[in-house]
C-alpha cells in the first residue's frame, strides 16, 4: 500500500506538470526533474518487489491453431466495432476475418460498400459465420447511415445481393445486424434553434405517442419553429429505417438471414424514433421469424454480443447469469443515453447472447456485478461495501463480470480506483467495461464473459484453456486500461490542454497540426499509468486457469495507443501483457 500511495504521489505531480505545460517544450531542468522521477519510479518498484518477492516464473505464450473462421463486415471501423469483436474471438478460438482498411470508413468519409459486397462475396465459404452490418453495406458505416438517404431501388438491390449471396453458400449461416436512427436530427438539417426545436418537439410528440398528457401548446409552438422541410427530413429518415427493417424481418422470415438484431442507437424514454420501435416490435410478434429477430438498444457493442451469441449457439451453451448490484437503487437507474433502466439493459443483453437470468450466484455460471454510479446520490459506504462483494465473488473462484458505469464519466464514481487501493485482483475478475452508454459497458462485459466460458468448454485441452485464459486477460486488461485511466482520467487533461492550446473542438481534430500532439500526449499519459499500475498487487496477482492446476501471473505489461479517428473521444489502444506460469 506504501509503494502504491508513492507511486501515486509521483504520478499525481506528473500529471499536473503535463496538464499545466503539454504543449509547451520542456526545458533542461524539468527534463531532469522528469527523469529523476522515473527512476525513483524505477527503484520503487525494485524496492517493492525485494520486499515482496514474487513466485518463481515461467514465462510462456499463447500457441493455439483457431477453432473456427468469423467473417466480420463491421459497424463502422472504429475499435469496438472491429478490433475488439476481433479480440473477443480470440478468446473463445476464432478467426475474425475483417475487410481491408482500404474498403472501411473513416470518420465521415464512408466506406466502399460495392468493394465490400464483392469482398464479402469473395471471402465467404461454405460453414462460415457471418457478422454483417446493414449500415455499413448500404450506406458504409453508422455515421453515413446518419446522414444518407437509401433509395427503395438501393434497398431492394441490397436484398436481392443477400438473396443471391445465401443461395451461393447455403450452409454459410449470416447474423445480420442494423441500427435505428437516434432522436438527435442529422446535420444535413442545419441552424441551432431549429434543431433544438426538433429535439423537443420530438419528445412530445414521443409522449403523446405513448399516451401521456403533453402541453399541446408548446408543441404547437416548437412545431412553428421548424420548417416544413427540416421536418420532412426528419421523419422521412425514420420511415426510411422502418421500410428497410420490414424487408430484412422478410429475409430472416425466409432463412436469407440465420438471425436479426435491431439496436436502438442512444435512446431517450420518448422520442419520435420509440414510435418506430413500438411499431416494429408490433411487426415481429406478427411476423414468422419473431423467435430470430432480437430488438435491442445500444449499436457499438451488437457484433460482440452477436459473436457471443454465435458461439453459445454453436456450443449449445446458454450461461445462467446472476444480476448483482453495487446499490440496490442502481438497478432501476436510468444511465445518460440510455431509454430503459439498467436492469432492463442487463435482462436484454443476457438474452441476446442466449442466456437466461439465474436466481442466486451459486445456480450461476457467472455473476453480471453492476455499478452505476452516481456522485449525487451514491456514497462512499456504498462503494466500499461493493468492493468487500466483488472480493468474496473472486475468493469463491465465482466467475465476475464487473461492468463500472459512472453518471458523470468522472473517476470519483468507478469502482477501480478502490478495488486498486485495497490490492484487489483483477486479474481475477473474467470480464471489465466502463465505456460509453450502460448497452455499450453491459455488452461488452457479458459478451466478454460469456466467451471466456465458451473456451473453457468440457472438450477443451489444457493448452486451448490456457491460451483462452491468456487471450481473456490480454482483452480485461486493454478494457482497464481505456475504460478506467484513460476515459475517466486521462481524457479530460488532454482536451484541457488541447483548448488551452486554442484548439476548441477536441470532438473534430485538425490532423494536420495537433493530432500529432494529442497522440504525443496520449502516450505519455498512458506510459506514466501504466508504469504504476504495473507494479501493483492487483495486476500482478495470480490467477488461474479453469479446468486446470495451473497458475499464471502477469510479469509485465506494455500498451500503445493513438486515435482511430480525429477526435479524442475514443482511443485504439493494444494491451501487450506478458505472462508466465507460476510454478506451486
Amino acid at each position: 500500500m506504501i509503494y502504491y500511495e508513492i507511486c501515486n504521489n509521483i504520478l499525481a505531480v506528473q500529471r499536473r506538470e503535463h496538464a499545466r505545460k503539454e504543449l509547451i517544450p520542456l526545458s533542461k531542468r524539468k527534463r531532469g526533474l522528469l527523469l529523476l522521477a522515473l527512476l525513483l519510479t524505477l527503484a520503487l518498484g525494485l524496492w517493492h518487489l525485494a520486499i515482496h518477492p514474487q513466485p518463481a516464473l515461467t514465462p510462456v505464450a499463447s500457441e493455439r491453431a483457431p477453432q473456427g473462421r468469423v467473417l466480420l463486415v463491421p459497424l463502422d471501423s472504429r475499435p469496438p466495432c472491429r478490433a475488439h469483436v476481433a479480440a473477443l474471438g480470440r478468446i473463445a478460438g476464432r478467426d475474425v476475418v475483417t475487410p481491408p482498411g482500404a474498403l472501411m470508413d473513416y470518420y465521415s468519409a464512408p466506406g466502399d460498400t460495392a468493394g465490400l459486397r464483392a469482398w464479402l462475396q469473395e471471402t465467404i465459404a461454405p460453414g462460415d459465420t457471418v457478422l454483417l452490418s446493414i449500415d455499413q453495406l448500404l450506406y458504409g458505416g453508422l455515421l453515413a447511415a446518419r446522414e444518407h438517404t437509401a433509395t427503395e431501388t438501393a434497398q431492394d438491390a441490397l436484398v436481392a445481393y443477400l438473396r443471391a449471396l445465401h443461395a451461393a453458400q447455403p450452409t454459410a449461416r449470416i447474423y445480420a445486424f442494423s441500427i435505428l436512427p437516434r432522436l438527435t436530427p442529422q446535420d444535413t438539417i442545419d441552424g441551432y434553434e431549429e434543431r433544438r426545436a426538433l429535439i423537443a418537439y420530438s419528445r412530445l410528440v414521443g409522449k403523446e405517442a405513448a399516451g401521456l398528457a403533453i402541453d399541446t401548446a408548446e408543441r404547437d409552438r416548437l412545431r412553428a419553429k421548424i420548417s416544413d422541410a427540416s421536418l420532412a427530413a426528419y421523419e422521412g429518415h425514420f420511415d426510411e429505417n422502418a421500410r428497410l427493417n420490414e424487408k430484412l424481418i422478410a429475409l430472416t422470415e425466409d432463412g436469407t438471414l440465420a438471425r436479426l438484431v435491431l439496436g436502438q442507437d442512444d435512446g431517450e424514454p420518448y422520442g419520435i424514433p420509440n414510435i418506430e420501435k413500438y411499431r416494429l416490435q408490433q411487426t415481429i410478434e406478427a411476423s414468422g421469424a419473431r423467435a430470430r429477430v432480437t430488438l435491442t438498444h445500444g449499436a457499438d457493442e451488437i457484433a460482440q454480443t452477436l459473436l457471443a451469441a454465435c458461439v453459445n449457439e454453436q456450443q449449445g451453451f446458454s450461461p445462467r447469469v446472476f444480476v448483482a448490484y453495487a446499490e440496490p437503487a442502481a438497478a432501476a437507474r436510468v444511465m445518460p443515453y440510455m431509454a430503459i433502466s439498467v436492469d432492463a439493459t442487463a435482462d436484454e443483453k443476457i438474452r441476446l447472447i442466449g442466456g437466461r437470468r439465474a436466481d442466486t450466484p451459486e445456480d450461476a455460471d457467472l455473476v453480471l456485478y453492476l455499478n452505476a454510479s452516481d456522485a449525487e446520490k451514491g456514497s462512499l459506504d456504498a462503494r466500499a461495501a461493493a468492493c468487500t462483494a466483488l472480493s468474496r465473488l473472486v475468493e469463491r473462484e465465482k466467475p465476475t463480470a464487473l461492468v463500472d458505469l459512472s453518471k458523470h464519466f468522472d473517476a470519483r464514481e468507478p469502482l477501480l480506483p478502490l478495488l486498486l487501493a485495497r490490492d484487489f485482483p483483477l486479474t481475477r475478475l473474467t470480464a471489465y467495461a466502463g465505456w460509453n452508454t450502460t448497452s455499450n459497458a453491459v455488452g461488452t462485459a457479458l459478451a466478454e464473459a460469456s466467451l471466456a466460458l465458451a473456451a473453457q468448454r468440457p472438450d477443451a485441452n489444457k493448452e486451448q484453456r490456457e491460451a483462452g485464459a491468456m487471450a481473456n486477460e490480454t482483452f480485461l486488461q486493454g478494457r482497464i486500461l481505456e475504460d478506467y485511466f484513460y476515459l475517466k482520467e486521462d481524457i479530460d487533461p488532454i482536451n484541457r490542454a488541447l483548448k488551452k492550446a486554442g484548439y476548441t473542438n477536441t470532438a473534430d481534430l485538425d490532423l494536420e497540426h495537433n493530432h500529432r500532439w494529442a497522440t504525443a500526449m496520449l502516450q505519455r499519459r498512458l506510459a506514466a499509468q501504466v508504469a504504476v499500475y504495473k507494479q501493483t498487487r492487483s495486476l500482478r496477482a495470480p490467477f488461474p486457469v479453469p479446468g486446470t492446476d495451473e497458475m499464471l501471473a502477469i510479469y509485465d505489461l506494455r500498451a500503445s495507443a493513438g486515435f482511430p479517428w480525429p477526435r479524442t473521444f475514443e482511443i485504439d489502444l493494444t494491451a501487450q501483457p506478458f505472462f508466465a506460469r507460476v510454478a506451486p
